[in-house]
């Protein structure tokens, strides 16, 4: 285990870029970004475009250690080159970001109002890859929709089991049961989550961390005690469909936890942009994240 990385992963000044968007999601990113479905006519075309997309975010100048403290990876970013080096080496050796990696396979059809994650036959695989690339921890995302007792437990349950899992690879992941911030009972779902939560730590050996990616909550600082629990390395949030300033509002309310956002991140950002225009939308971005990420 790397202990500058575990150091800037626990206390660094900054947030996550999620950078992890897969097949489901990429199109949509992409079409954000400027690019339409036309421009690529099958999934290597599309990748190898949001391939260039990441690139450019990572290789800009604004984008590094002194405010970006860690990147999630899609497993495809993750076993490409970004200037011909291994993009997990490139992020910590060039840029000194943590590199991490999303590991699930997407999610299950909801039952008791939560969604699980798919199976994951060659998780062990993919954990042996990630070691081998210098990368430091994982991700991997539930749904919790309702404040169901039954389909939050099996969310949890089965993030721990995974998480357990991968803390035998010696990678520290990132458990993420994200609360839809539509849902019309999110608070419920948020204490009883809580809980669940703080129990699970009790299977985690002492000695080991985990680390929770969240929704941001409807009372503020609900998630301190996860922050200050000693088996949890650092509690982020997602920015779960608000708006960037929105987002930035709330997570400054929220003190010790800090952002992954996704595309609250490349808001704003185009294909089209020049270096110079890229750069300048790219840095506000990171500034206002960052702002609200040290309170």
């Amino acid at each position: 285990m790397n202990i500058d990385m575990r150091q800037q992963m626990g206390s660094g000044k900054g947030f996550i870029a999620a950078l992890d968007q897969s097949g489901g999601s990429t199109p949509k990113a992409l079409k954000l970004y400027g690019i339409d479905e036309g421009a690529y006519s099958n999934d290597a075309e599309m990748f190898d475009l949001v391939h260039a997309m990441r690139s450019r975010i990572i290789t800009n100048p604004a984008f590094n250690g002194d405010k970006v403290i860690a990147a999630i990876l899609f497993e495809m970013t993750m076993d490409r080159d970004i200037e011909g080096q291994p993009t997990p080496s490139y992020l910590w050796e060039v840029k000194r970001v943590v590199p991490l990696v999303k590991v699930d396979l997407g999610l299950a059809d909801e039952v008791d109002g939560a969604q699980i994650m798919k199976p994951m036959p060659h998780l062990d695989d993919l954990c042996k890859r990630a070691v081998s690339k210098g990368v430091f921890g994982t991700k991997m995302r539930s749904v919790i929709n309702s404040a169901n007792p039954a389909g939050i437990k099996a969310v949890v349950d089965q993030q721990f089991d995974v998480a357990l899992q991968i803390l035998g690879h010696g990678l520290v992941p990132i458990i993420e049961p994200e609360v839809n911030i539509k849902s019309p009972d999110k608070a419920d779902s948020e204490a009883l989550l809580r809980d669940a939560l703080l129990a699970g730590l009790d299977r985690i050996p002492d000695g080991q961390q985990v680390m929770f990616k969240l929704s941001l909550p409807s009372h503020n600082d609900f998630y301190k005690v996860l922050i200050d629990h000693p088996k949890g390395l650092r509690v982020v949030a997602l920015s779960g469909g608000y708006s960037r300033d929105d987002a930035c509002d709330m997570l400054a309310a929220n003190h010790g936890m800090i952002a992954s956002f996704s595309r609250a991140l490349s808001e704003g950002l185009t294909a089209q942009q020049s270096d110079a225009e890229f750069t300048a939308t790219l840095q506000a971005a990171i500034d206002e994240i960052y702002a609200a990420s040290i309170t």
